[in-house]
């Protein structure tokens, strides 16, 4: 996981003096980025008591504290509401196991009106599968069983096919763009449920088992998961561009429903093919769900 000490630290390190119009008067330097003591000063805070905080010794920052470094250290929206998540945890947080997830009612409602002609995915906080449509299962992982959302133990995890699963990697063109947004998306999800043992546990697996998702780990990159772009090499209809965007329930959410819609007439005749092909190749079309 991270805590606010490393995630300061990383980012001082990528804010130059030059920057932010601050002058050196050409003297070396042993830090690739800000010093504490010049960091310090221009969010108007003492230097012992930056100190401690990216030690982890000091009690939790004010908001204004945090915004002030945030101002200075040139962070985005998305990076700001991320370090005040990392402030707000207690010291040396235990792990828990967290319950298990259930897509809300009117989620589900939403998915079902979708009908089959918008390929759609409920996903979890942690990239669980939680409920599909017939054409998002067929875009997305046709070589999943299309019940497998029904059972906790057998979801599919997006960041573990991403990462771990070489068809999904074959059906994405823009695999290392859409494998970034996934690794920090789920740093911000880390700072928001720093105590959540599934989530400590994916993180670390997908640390041991993929050099790529280490390097982009470590790299330390946080944004937030809204839309995007997926150009996809599919195994039944061929080159296809969409666009992703997500929609998010007030009563669910840690839950998001992902739906794609075609970039071009090409995409779209495509996702006719598929959602026809899916519809023969299965019973008549429902909604799955646990």
């Amino acid at each position: 996981m991270e805590d606010l000490g490393a995630f300061l630290k990383s980012r001082r390190d990528r804010v130059t003096p030059a920057d932010i119009g601050l002058r050196t008067f050409g003297t070396a330097r042993r830090v690739p980025g800000l010093r504490r003591e010049e960091l310090a000063h221009l969010a108007g805070v003492s230097v012992g008591y930056y100190t401690r905080l990216e030690q982890g010794q000091a009690e939790t920052a004010s908001k204004q504290v945090l915004d002030a470094l945030a101002r200075v250290l040139r962070l985005d929206r998305i990076e700001t509401v991320h370090l005040h998540n990392l402030a707000r945890q207690p010291t040396n947080p235990g792990l828990s196991e967290p319950p298990q997830e259930e897509p809300h009612p009117r989620v589900l409602a939403l998915l079902k009106s979708l009908g089959d002609a918008t390929p759609a995915v409920v996903l979890g906080r942690r990239g669980d599968v939680l409920a599909w449509n017939r054409t998002g299962h067929a875009l997305t992982a046709e070589h999943i069983a299309f019940d497998s959302p029904q059972e906790p133990a057998r979801r599919p995890s997006v960041p573990r096919m991403f990462f771990l699963d070489p068809l999904t990697r074959d059906l994405h063109r823009n695999w290392d763009e859409l494998a970034r947004v996934h690794v920090a998306y789920l740093r911000l999800t880390a700072g928001r449920f720093p105590t959540d043992a599934r989530l400590a546990e994916l993180i670390g697996e997908l640390t041991m088992r993929s050099d790529e998702f280490a390097r982009m780990w470590t790299i330390g990159e946080v944004a937030d998961c809204t839309v995007g772009t997926m150009h996809l090499q599919h195994p039944t209809v061929g080159a296809v561009s969409l666009a992703y965007q997500i929609w998010l329930q007030p009563d669910s959410p840690d839950h998001r429903l992902e739906i794609y819609t075609p970039n071009d007439s090409s995409s779209a005749d495509a996702m006719r093919i598929l959602m026809h092909q899916s519809r023969r190749d299965t019973e008549p079309a429902s909604i799955q769900q646990h």
